[in-house]
Order: C-alpha cells, then structure tokens, then sequence
C-alpha cells in the first residue's frame, strides 16, 4: 500500500503523462544518498523557484525544517525566499532520477513544489503520451507584435486541436487588423489547428457600442451596462438584433472560420439583484415586456416593499437568457447550413455544481443543453470563478451533474480558467506548474474536451507538459521496444524510428512521434525507415495505411479535419470518411 506521500507523487507523474519513469523521491534526510540535516533551522513559507523567481510562491503553513546539505552533484531547484536554504533538488543516477525535498508535498502533491515536474524535465525527463484535442481562447489584444507562426507552433506542441479567436476586434472591416487575422488564420492552418470566431453577445464590439447608444442595454440602476470589459446591447431590441445578425453574416463570410462559439449570452452580475448598479437587464425592451407580463415595472422591484415579488423577476429573466440563447443558436445553424465545415459551441457559466448561477446571470443549463444537443452544438461548461479555488476533484463532480441532461455526452466539453483567482489560494494566485498539471488532467478524465482560457495566461515553462496533463489515456503500458495504449481521444506517442501499430507499418507521425489511432494500440518497434507520411492530422484518426503513392486515412471530424503531408495541408470535409490522398 503507497504512502500518501508515494501516492501523491504518482499522481502528480500521471498528471504530466510521466507515469512511466523510475523516479526515486527522497523527503528529508536520506544519510546513503548525501543529505543530512545541519544544526541550523529555518522558518518556510515564501519560497523561490529557479523556473520562475519573480513568482510569489506562498505556503499555506509555515514549517520549520532543517537546513539541509546536499551532495555535490545535486541541482538545487527551489530555497526559501530569505535564506537561500535548500528545499528542492534533484539528479539522475543511471536511468533513474533522483528528486529530493526538504518537506512533503502534501495531500494534493501541488500545495508547496509547483515546478516539480520542471525539474524532472531538467534532468531529461520527457512525455510519453500527449494529447491534441486540447482547444484555447486567443485574443489578439494581448499578442499585437507575436509572430502568427511561432504562436501556432507553440500551440499545437501544447497539444492544440483549435484556437477560438476574440472576434469583436473584427466586427468591423479595417485593413491592418484583418490582414493580422489572415495571417493568424493562416499559420493555424498550416499547422493543423482550427479557428472559430468566438462571440460574446450581448457585447459585440467597441465601435458597435459607440455607434448606437440608443441601444445599449441598462443595469437596474438605469445606467449603461458597462460591466467589467464587456458593454452589453439590447438583444431583445428587434433593429439591435437585426443589426447584429447583419454583422455576424459579414463576420464569418470575411474570414476563413472553421467554427463559431457564442460565448456567454446571458445577463450580468455574479452579484445578483443585491448590487442594482451591476444587475442587468433593464433597457426599455425588457421593461416593457416584463410590465406586460407582471404588470409592474421592474425597476420597483429594488424597493423593500416590492423585494418578495423579485423571484418573478428571475424567473422571467432565465427564460429571455433561454430564449436569445436559442435564437442565435437558430442564427448560427443557418450559417452552418450554407458553410457546413463550420462547427458550432455554445459556452455556457455552470450552474449544477455552482447553483447560484442561475439567479445570478440567468444561466439554466438544464434547459439549454437540449437544445444544444437538438442542434449538434458542443455546450462548452464554464467553470464559474467562484469556484476556482476548489481542487482538481471538482470536474469529475461538474461531469457527474451534467450526465443526467444529456443524451450525447460527446458533445459536453469543460471550460478551465487560467487567471488570477480573487479568492486565498497556495501556493500561487493563479494555476501553474502542478497544480494547472492537475486540473488539466482531472478535466481531461472527466470531459471529451477540454479548453482554456487563455493561450496568453500559461507560462512559458508550463507549455511543454500542457499535452501531457491532458492526453489522460485509459491505460499505458510499456515494455521493452513495446508500448500498449488505450486512449478515446488522439494521441501523440514520442517514438523514434519505425512503427508498428497494431501490426501494420505505421505512416502517421513525425521523427520524434507517432500520431495514434483511437482506441487500443500496440506500437512495436520495426526495421527500416519510419516513412510517417502523415506529419500531423487534427481530425480523430480511426486508421492510415501507405499504399504505394497512396495515403487511405479514416477519421471523424465535427468541422473540416487538416491533414498535413509532404508539407501541404489538405482539407478534408467533416463527418465520419474514409479519404485517400496523394502520399507525397
């Protein structure tokens, strides 16, 4: 039976697809391998990390431990902030690695060594099993002098199926800006990853807000519903919504989509009715519609003498969210039946395990995803900032709730939020290293898809390990010159040289990989050149096979799947096919 210390540490391994090292984890002192404990003490809460020094790591509890010295060759990864004392280390002996730490890493492996994984990457450590399915948010507000190519590159390492693009900063024509997003569009395509507009009505633009005054939407204090970056318009004013689906027909006809995701059409605050000055909506629309329906005027429900009359108020505030929500999924089924590449998401705010939610911004998932689901739209979770201090544990709880709803579970997808959290959290203000390892891989296990906001959030140092945490296979097995994998979702096996998949000469992959079908497979090593032909395919690979001049691919893909051989990108349509095409 492990430790919980042993068992920690295999899951924080499994979490960045190493379960397959020998990896000897030392705590405290270890006299036959060269550290002993010293006279000396040192109180250890703020520590420093060499993978990044200017991050404030914090301890949730201050422990006082021993100085430690360590043998020479060891490589000191993390110190106490003020004294310098040792507290992480690591090196390799043979083929085994050695990492050292001064305390244990606690209960959920993350709470007190965020870049252990780093740390075995330094010492030589690689991936085994990597996902690329993973999808991210990208706005270009945040990346205005990044090179389209490097960007795609990196992100497709980071096991990238799709990037959903800010498309408010091209509601409007402007040369600069669209000759960016081509170019952005472009590059994603040249390697194998998809684009989707995503939208986030009732906002639409800048330019769109500044435009129409008129229609602008209104908090319950009758002021113009600027809340936080978004500025909300009037969806339920018919020239509004006239205005708008003008724009959305431009907007995708302009550019080279392979999907649309209407983000977060619902209302505002995560404060509820208790902040009036955040609480939308309130334009003249709303007003009047409700007055029809309840013949009072909503503004007055603010007043104590009307509070108890409010919940009706919700109530008829979740529907109209439902029923914008349901006309614009009607907008975009449209679009898709004249461009039937495009593949369509609805990101929607969780309100099953957070069930505030629905009160608060009128989101009712229950009653959506049906209609998602009727539409064969993907109904992308939002998990809700108030919640993003919980543990990893919390997906496979999210998942649970949503199972009940749905009749096409491959169709629910997770949304994680890589940002700052408001709430106390250890030992970083925003997921990193281990602890982002985690969630991925918790999210992974629990969902078929899984994005994150957002591509510019995750640090440099936690690129390389992102397809890791997320590949999450059913099970792996290796053996010498023998890999056995189960996986429901693609994969990238590192692999150098000749392939067997399965027992059949395999063609898809890299010098480095192997691209995977679904399902089970056994990867053998083989003679003779590795002739991967296939270099990288976005869609769910099913088989591949050379014949002579010929690549015979079978795959499924909700949009268009990219297929990329001798260098050229090929468009393959959507839906379940068999293709053939030119081996070279």
């Amino acid at each position: 039976m492990p430790s919980p210390i042993e068992a920690a540490f295999a899951a924080v391994l499994a979490a960045a697809g190493l379960g397959h090292l020998d990896v000897l984890h030392l705590t405290g002192e270890a006299p036959a391998h060269g550290i002993k404990a010293t006279a000396g003490r040192v109180d250890v809460r703020s520590v420093v990390d060499d993978f990044d020094p200017k991050l404030r790591i914090i301890w949730q509890e201050t422990l006082n431990l021993p100085v430690f010295s360590l043998p020479p060759h060891a490589r000191v990864f993390t110190r106490e902030r003020w004294t310098g004392a040792p507290l992480a280390a690591g090196w390799r002996d043979g083929e085994r690695l050695v990492l050292w730490t001064a305390a244990p890493l606690g209960e959920q492996g993350y709470e007190r060594y965020p870049y252990l994984i780093q740390a075995l990457g330094a010492l030589g450590a690689q991936p085994l099993a990597e996902a690329r399915h993973l999808w991210f948010f990208f706005d270009s507000s945040y990346r205005l002098r990044a090179d389209p190519e490097f960007l795609a590159k990196r992100w497709r390492a980071g096991g990238a199926a799709a990037l959903h693009i800010a498309a408010w900063h091209y509601w409007e024509p402007d040369p600069q800006r669209d000759q960016y997003l081509r170019a952005l569009i472009e590059a994603c395509h040249r390697n194998a990853i998809l684009v989707y507009a995503w939208i986030e009505f009732p906002h639409v633009s800048e330019q769109f807000w500044q435009d129409h005054p008129e229609w602008r939407e209104k908090t319950g204090t009758l002021q113009d519903a600027h809340l936080d970056w978004r500025k909300l318009m009037n969806l339920l004013n018919p020239d509004c919504a006239a205005a708008i689906a003008r724009g959305l027909d431009a907007l995708v006809a302009r550019f080279d989509w392979d999907g649309v995701n209407l983000g977060e059409l619902y209302f505002e605050s995560l404060e509820g009715a208790a902040s009036p000055a955040r609480f939308t909506p309130f334009s003249d629309d709303v007003r009047a519609a409700f007055q029809r329906e309840q013949k009072v005027d909503p503004i007055g429900l603010f007043e104590a003498k009307n509070a108890k009359k409010m919940r009706s108020f919700l109530e008829f505030r979740a529907a109209l969210a439902h029923r914008l929500q349901v006309e614009w999924l009607d907008r975009l089924v449209a679009l898709k039946a004249q461009e039937p590449h495009l593949d369509l998401v609805l990101t929607h705010i969780d309100d099953r395990f957070d069930t505030t939610m629905r009160d608060k911004l009128g989101a009712d998932a229950a009653r959506l995803l049906p209609e998602a689901e009727k539409r064969d739209v993907t109904f992308l979770v939002e998990d809700p900032a108030t919640v993003w201090h919980l543990g990893p544990e919390r997906y496979a709880e999210i998942a649970r709730r949503y199972q009940p709803l749905t009749k096409r579970p491959e169709l629910l997808a997770i949304d994680l939020n890589i940002v700052e959290r408001y709430q106390d959290v250890y030992p970083t203000k925003q997921q990193t290293g281990l602890e982002l390892f985690q969630l991925v891989h918790r999210a992974a296990g629990a969902f078929p898809r899984v994005a994150l906001y957002f591509e510019n959030s995750i640090a440099t140092h936690d690129w390389p390990w992102l397809a890791a945490a997320a590949a999450s296979p059913e099970s792996l097995k290796t053996g010498e010159n023998r890999i056995e994998i189960a996986s429901k979702r693609p994969i990238s096996l590192r692999w150098n040289g000749c392939a067997l998949v399965n027992g059949k000469p395999w063609a898809a992959g890299d010098e480095e990989h192997v691209l995977l079908p679904v399902g089970q497979a056994v990867v053998e090593r083989c003679e003779g050149p590795a002739r991967r032909v296939l270099r990288d395919f976005n869609g769910v690979l099913h088989s591949v096979e050379l014949r002579d001049a010929e690549l015979v691919i079978e795959y499924e893909s909700q949009s268009r799947a990219l297929a990329e051989i001798g260098g050229t990108v090929h468009r393959l349509p959507e839906g379940r096919r068999t293709v053939r095409l030119p081996a070279h």
